[in-house]
């Protein structure tokens, strides 16, 4: 409940309490009790999860205090969208960026080994064109976006047995302009296909 209310009263970023990991006979199962959950734990738990979505902090406290187990997702597509790379790269281009002296927003690493950048809302209807222009084909890197209709998870949100959604860069003070995707899709690109 702590994240979930500070993402929403800090940030101004919308959140929606998701599925949870239970004990199921001595192994951890999602609570949509799906025989094969893709995303064990961090879903949303009905079809009409985007009218769930809230920005409000007092709202978010009411929604976890009747399910506190829930995970943590975030809405993309509102307050931002999100470029998600596998870890390799991720970990390659953030250096990378971090040398060139670029602005960067909050990023996330999951226990499937990929990481996520926030960068301004558009950014995944600008990725395509983005990536024309760096030379490659949007199918053609391991590099998918999320933006409006989607959803990430939040730290410190639990994934299956594997673990939890950590902060690679935490959101603070620093960080709360968040850059535009044009800034970043170049070294992401780079990186994903160095490492292909």
């Amino acid at each position: 409940m702590e994240h979930a209310v500070r993402y929403a009263g800090e940030r101004h970023w919308e959140v929606l309490p998701g599925a949870w990991l239970e004990q199921h006979e001595g192994t951890l199962r999602c609570s949509c009790a799906a025989e094969q959950c893709d995303a064990p734990g961090a879903h949303p738990r009905t079809p009409l999860w985007e009218a769930q979505a809230t920005g409000s902090a007092a709202a978010a406290r009411a929604m976890w205090r009747d399910r506190p187990q829930a995970s943590v997702l975030l809405p993309t597509g509102r307050s931002f969208d999100v470029l998600e790379v596998p870890e390799a790269a991720g970990c390659l281009a953030l250096a990378r960026m971090e040398r060139m002296g670029l602005s960067l927003g909050p990023v996330s690493a999951t226990p499937t080994g990929r990481m996520m950048f926030f960068v301004l809302p558009g950014g995944a209807a600008k990725a395509p064109v983005l990536l024309r222009k760096c030379g490659w084909a949007a199918g053609r890197l391991d590099l998918a976006v999320h933006g409006e209709g989607q959803y990430v998870p939040a730290p410190p949100t639990r994934m299956g047995p594997r673990g939890c959604v950590q902060w690679v860069r935490r959101p603070t003070a620093a960080n709360r302009w968040l850059p535009d995707a044009e800034e970043l899709l170049p070294p992401l690109a780079y990186a994903c296909g160095q490492s292909r």
